[in-house]
């Protein structure tokens, strides 16, 4: 007999964190892991922490910025409340765009999904433009070709300009 979480459909989606306040390595470790501890979610691989200049917003700490690949049972509405509600756990709070902050999670990719709504974006919208994304990203999954696009991962990390991107350290995680 087949249970019925075997037939639940796990779709692969790709998570970026980044973090400029406090101490960005255990908050980056911290929204890895609360997403892996999910029932609904499954860490499939996670990128080495990366050093990156702050976008957008100069005048402020630099970033460490990681990227995941996770399965999931989760619709990308689900999902992004999932990664609100670690934000919140976490303590990220109310900052203008492109500001500091404790903790940063992004959807990046969802499945084949192309999604434009007022709250949710997917692929997101600067994926292939934002080089403290893609380095991250390409390590993890460089032959995906976000939907929409015809350039896998991996070709675009190869032209991105890398000034300033440094390779950091690995994320230890207990969840996969």
């Amino acid at each position: 007999m087949i249970s019925t979480s075997d037939k639940v459909r796990r779709l692969h989606a790709t998570i970026g964190f980044g973090s400029n306040l406090g101490d960005s390595a255990a908050s980056i470790q911290a929204a890895v892991g609360c997403l892996a501890a999910r029932a609904d979610t499954t860490l499939i691989s996670v990128s080495h922490l990366y050093r990156t200049p702050p976008w957008g917003e100069t005048d402020q700490p630099w970033f460490l910025n990681a990227c995941a690949l996770i399965a999931t049972t989760l619709s990308p509405i689900e999902l992004l409340k999932a990664c609100k509600k670690c934000e919140s756990k976490i303590g990220r709070q109310a900052s203008y765009r492109w500001g500091p902050r404790e903790i940063d999670i992004d959807i990046l990719t969802y499945a084949d999904e192309n999604i434009d709504s007022e709250s949710l974006t997917i692929p997101h919208r600067e994926l292939l433009n934002r080089a403290f994304v893609l380095i991250p990203l390409a390590e993890i999954a460089s032959e995906l070709v976000p939907a929409g696009g015809g350039t896998t991962i991996g070709e675009a990390a190869a032209t991105i300009d890398r000034t300033g991107v440094e390779k950091w350290e690995p994320i230890c995680s207990n969840h996969g």
